[in-house]
């Protein structure tokens, strides 16, 4: 009973939690979050755009709002902006407007041109760059240390890049050493003419860590030393990321460089930072190279030349971006009107970060370990000390951290834990947009996720299913006369092109070279399918041909956005309603789905390829394709509700298998169409149906019936499906032969979040996932890559029905028998 007490009072104890009414506990005032009750309609009319989907990475950039292009636009439209090196009408214009853009800039950070001089960069880390390219750095040398380059342990990867381009000393400083040189007494500068810079950043990247800002003064004034050495320190305060959702006062800390970036603060322009200098140590910095408008004067056959006066005009080399500057304005007026200025951000922003913190680090499982570790300086979360980001690992119930591997996230990769240690982690961080209904979303995910798979938790689960998912379009469409025939029980014997290819009885060459493996209890062949788009729905055939690349047109199209991206069921769910199949005596590729006109496109002809020949990735591989047209361009997007384009792999276009983990293309491997990573995949029917035993099945599922064995078939997207009474067993084979088709056995398939969606409906349930987790050792493996092995003639034909037999690993086979044996008996 007192389990059972405990498990009840932690049950009601995350309800509470999980409430809107705790929440609202948390805002010290009415104005900490929502911007006086704002936010809902900011979200509807400036974020329309994100509906659905739950954005938490506003530290990698945040989102910009609709007013802000749309300012932009008209300011576009209704002025003519010349280059602002020239001396015209146009030009001024764009000159006068640059400048009134740099004091808006000073403005926003309170500080005053006579301080501050804002240049304009290509970014945060341009910024960075340009002074450490110019900072009076003096080499070390016999009577005298020279100067050093003082970094703090948590700062970016820019800044600690700064130390590969100095001939002077680089010194790593924690924190703690930093606070324990701190003294009343200042430390006495011996040599003046030396120079020494300290950098650190205003909020961590990693933890969301505030740093001090009054470290400034004291490390300027020798109250704190980074290094005890004679000269004069200077700081550089990395704030790209802390300006992103808090005030920087300039006029209060006074640091002597300042680094931003602005797309973290509005989310567009990009490309675009800027360096703050302070006044007083600008005349310092020595440039060497000048560019176009750099210079008041120079002499091309002389070593003679004048920078220009203005700091801002002599370190911009060459034209600045000047279009992304004046849609800085717009930037700055759009968040002061939709937030009201950075503090009420500052406080909003806290007030979500702080929530979602103590949720998270309230999860446990039934055996009272934690599901979250959480990556923090301090328990301190108070508005001065934390930034609004969470950085954390999720834990099993036995206290291991689980990979992102085995989170689903990616296909293919499982260098997440080494040694027993994570590779990286995962940070969430909120943005001036950002709302409760964000964080509720993102903690539901977590314990629907990984709660509701431990098996020592299933008690402790709370009705979760009416949230929302993540990043999930909900599809119900009913069937309104669509002919699946084609696309279901496909009867093509392809007896018509039998004459074309060698038939099933022919002999192998390689039989003889491999001690091959029966069992009492054959194995055959049971399904064939082939996906002629790449993340669309299968096309299942009895008998199909079998070419260079693997099943003849498997995988020669994909859908693409308009910017050339290629689209997976992980952004596009609805690309499984969408039915190709494909017709060998009209020599068409046939495009169906509910509520569209069926489509055709030619399967052999290139005579129309346009002249430009597009060059797209797939999995890291570089890929030559063609656009298929205006009209299929259209069919998909409308039904996609998106613009998207479809190509195909142009045939000329060489790709083979492991050329990126190789480093080298190696013509001798498998040629690949626009697969992920090898020509064929293949399951166990055993396999599937012993996983499907340790599935959980939902509340709304008929128990009488079970899990749908063929539909959890076609979440796994395999092209051959063999009907063995063993599971896993074809994980220990190194060969396979299917009739006179022999298969070189590649590696196991690292399954993503895809296998999660119903190929029938494009629903999304995270059970499979889960329990692959569970039941795999902590990997999310499930099925075998298959190349064709160099000895095989093509093309030929594959047929259901065929036998099946392999070659097992040499140091599994006797394992591998004793359970057939046991099975037998």
């Amino acid at each position: 009973m007192e389990g059972e007490t405990d498990n009840f009072q932690y049950k009601m104890k995350l309800q509470d939690l999980l409430c809107f009414s705790y929440f609202e506990k948390l805002c010290a005032n009415p104005s900490d979050y929502g911007y006086g009750g704002t936010i809902g309609e900011m979200r509807k009319k400036e974020f329309s755009r994100i509906e659905g989907v739950t954005y938490l990475d506003h530290l990698g950039t945040a989102l910009f709002p609709e007013s802000l292009l749309q300012k932009f636009m008209a300011d576009l439209s209704g002025n003519v902006y010349g280059n602002p090196h020239s001396s015209n009408l146009s030009s001024r214009l764009t000159h006068d407007t640059i400048e009134h853009v740099r004091y808006r800039v000073l403005q926003h950070f309170n500080a005053s041109p006579e301080d501050y001089t804002v240049i304009f960069t290509s970014g945060s880390t341009a910024a960075l760059k340009l002074v450490a390219e110019n900072f009076p750095w003096t080499p070390r040398c016999s009577d005298s240390s020279g100067s050093y380059f003082c970094y703090l342990t948590d700062n970016h990867t820019s800044v600690v890049g700064i130390r590969g381009m100095l001939n002077v000393p680089s010194l790593a400083v924690t924190p703690e050493d930093l606070l324990l040189s701190k003294s009343q007494k200042a430390f006495q500068h011996q040599n003046h003419s030396i120079s020494h810079l300290f950098c650190y950043p205003a909020l961590s990247n990693f933890s969301g860590t505030k740093y001090p800002l009054s470290w400034i003064g004291l490390i300027k004034s020798g109250k704190m030393s980074p290094t005890k050495v004679p000269g004069n320190w200077f700081v550089l305060l990395d704030a790209a990321s802390f300006v992103s959702t808090a005030p920087l006062d300039l006029s209060a800390c006074q640091p002597d460089f300042v680094n931003i970036s602005f797309y973290k603060i509005f989310g567009f322009p990009t490309g675009l930072g800027a360096l703050i200098v302070s006044n007083r140590i600008a005349h310092l910095l020595r440039k060497k190279y000048f560019g176009g408008g750099t210079a008041a004067a120079y002499l091309t056959k002389e070593d003679f030349f004048v920078p220009k006066e203005s700091i801002s005009d002599r370190f911009e080399d060459g034209t600045v971006s000047f279009l992304d500057i004046i849609a800085l304005k717009h930037g700055f007026d759009a968040l002061q009107k939709l937030t009201g200025g950075m503090d009420n951000i500052r406080n909003h922003t806290h007030t979500l970060a702080s929530y979602t913190y103590l949720v998270m680090s309230a999860l446990c499982y039934a055996n009272g370990k934690p599901v979250i570790r959480i990556y923090t300086d301090t328990e301190d979360r108070t508005v001065d000390v934390q930034g609004p980001v969470i950085n954390f690992n999720v834990l099993d119930e036995n206290g291991s951290i689980i990979g992102y591997t085995q989170a689903g996230h990616i296909c293919g990769d499982n260098m997440d834990i080494i040694d027993g240690r994570p590779t990286g982690s995962v940070r969430i961080s909120f943005g001036f947009m950002s709302t409760y209904e964000d964080a509720q979303v993102f903690l539901h995910f977590i314990i629907d996720t990984f709660m509701k798979s431990s098996s020592q938790n299933k008690e402790h689960m709370l009705d979760i299913e009416k949230f929302s998912r993540i990043g999930f379009s909900n599809t119900e469409e009913k069937s309104k006369g669509f002919n699946r025939k084609i696309t279901e029980g496909a009867t093509y014997t392809l007896n018509h092109l039998a004459s074309s290819f060698s038939t099933v009885e022919s002999t192998c060459s390689c039989k003889g070279k491999s001690t091959m493996t029966t069992n009492n209890k054959a194995i055959t062949l049971s399904h064939i399918y082939l996906y002629p788009i790449k993340s669309c729905a299968a096309f299942q055939v009895t008998q199909w041909p079998v070419a260079e690349q693997g099943l003849l047109f498997d995988r020669n199209w994909m859908v693409v956005t308009e910017n050339g991206v290629c689209l997976s069921q992980k952004q596009e769910p609805r690309l499984c309603l969408i039915h190709p199949s494909i017709d060998l005596t009209l020599n068409i590729l046939i495009i169906q789905a509910n509520g569209m006109s069926p489509i055709e496109i030619p399967l052999n002809d290139e005579s129309n390829v346009p002249a430009q020949v597009c060059l797209n990735k797939v999995c890291g591989d570089r890929v030559h394709t063609y656009d298929c047209g205006e009209e299929i361009a259209e069919w998909v997007s409308h039904f996609l509700a998106r613009k998207c384009r479809l190509i195909r792999q142009l045939s000329s276009s060489n790709r083979y298998a492991g050329a990126k983990k190789k480093g080298f293309v190696d013509a001798s491997s498998p040629s690949l169409s626009l697969v992920n990573e090898a020509q064929y995949l293949l399951v166990n029917a055993a396999s599937i149906y012993e996983l499907s035993l340790q599935i959980p099945l939902r509340e709304e599922t008929d128990h009488t019936e079970g899990l749908n064995i063929d539909q959890l078939t076609q979440s796994f997207r395999a092209n051959l499906v063999i009907d063995s009474k063993i599971p896993f067993q074809e994980e220990e084979w190194t060969e396979l032969f299917i009739g006179c088709l022999h298969f070189q056995v590649s590696h196991k398939c690292t399954r993503c979040q895809i296998i999660c969606i119903n190929q029938k409906t494009g629903e999304k349930r995270r059970e499979i996932l889960q329990t692959l987790l569970s039941s795999r050792d902590g990997k999310t493996t499930f099925g075998m890559y298959l190349q064709n092995s160099p000895c095989s003639s093509y093309p030929c034909l594959l047929s259901v029905g065929t036998d099946v037999s392999f070659t097992f690993k040499e140091t599994t086979q006797s394992t591998a028998l004793n359970k057939e044996e046991i099975l037998e008996n």
